[in-house]
């Protein structure tokens, strides 16, 4: 089976690349999968239409024509589409339920597979404490247990929290692009540890088990 993966950031991508390793194996075995980081999640067209301009790496503002594109490239039998994108403050049910419609308006459509991390990717990573206290021996324990799994609360800020020198509040203050670097830093310490099995993120399990379904990987 062939991946082509749709994250809404860099750092998406980076985590994503170690987790699909872990479920799947090295790209190019048994299994196959490419990434592609946008710009940002942004917003579903009104019209369901989307922008056509490559030049803006928006993704949910491209997602229709992405998806029409793929519904003709893509051989369903073989190929599937994973769309990855952050909750943040949206409600869960109304947003997947707009995500279908997108791809229900496409003639054909593609095998597409979306998933929604509640509230943040960085919740994925927080699900594992044990990886993160392997990338930062550091890490400040109580703050990794004060946290709620899967809950809309500040994930990236926990996280910053637990391991960043000064916390969130440092973070926030030196702001863009040095958060983003950090997001980018903590994928790429934190994800090589991570252990698929023993996440305890709930919407994680719900990604992993549907991309092995997909697979037709066994647990």
């Amino acid at each position: 089976m062939h991946f082509e993966v749709l994250v809404e950031d860099a750092s998406g991508k980076i985590a994503l690349t170690a987790i699909l390793e872990k479920i799947l194996g090295p790209s190019g075995q048994q299994h196959s999968y490419r990434i592609f980081a946008y710009k940002g999640i942004g917003s579903i067209p009104r019209n369901l239409r989307g922008t056509t301009d490559p030049q803006k790496r928006i993704l949910l503002d491209r997602l229709p024509s992405l998806l029409r594109g793929y519904g003709k490239s893509l051989n369903s039998c073989s190929a599937a589409v994973v769309v990855v994108v952050d909750l943040d403050d949206r409600d869960c049910l109304v947003f997947k339920k707009e995500l279908l419609a997108i791809l229900n308006q496409c003639n054909p459509r593609p095998r597409t597979l979306f998933r929604i991390a509640i509230e943040e990717v960085e919740a994925w990573l927080l699900g594992d404490h044990a990886a993160v206290e392997e990338a930062y021996p550091k890490a400040n324990r109580q703050t990794l247990e004060s946290y709620v799994q899967d809950s809309i609360c500040g994930t990236w800020e926990k996280l910053a929290d637990a391991v960043y020198p000064g916390g969130s509040r440092k973070l926030k203050k030196h702001g863009w692009p040095d958060t983003g670097s950090a997001k980018c830093e903590w994928a790429k310490s934190i994800g090589p540890h991570m252990d698929p099995r023993q996440n305890q993120s709930k919407s994680f399990h719900v990604f992993r088990d549907g991309v092995r379904k997909l697979a037709g990987v066994s647990a």
